[in-house]
């Protein structure tokens, strides 16, 4: 298993939904189970930080000097 540190937030959000898929199946065995558990919980902290790192990023380039002064009308349209 890949050191969660150093995983990308797709890597860790897709390998969170694989840990998810297997312990909702419930067809690991108990030791298995509780491993998956601790991963899983690990992959959705990475996530968590990386999301809140992200959001503190877009706050501080928002409210910068040389931040942008008015909203694009394309701003909420997805990609």
């Amino acid at each position: 298993m890949e050191n969660i540190d150093t995983l990308s937030f797709e890597q860790a959000r897709d390998e969170l939904r694989q840990v998810i898929q297997v312990l909702e199946s419930g067809s690991a065995p108990l030791e298995k189970t509780l491993e998956l558990w601790k991963r899983g919980e690990s992959l959705a902290q990475r996530c968590r930080t990386i999301l809140e790192s992200a959001l503190r990023e877009v706050q501080q380039s928002a409210t910068a000097p040389d931040g942008p002064s008015q909203h694009n009308s394309d701003s909420n349209s997805e990609v």
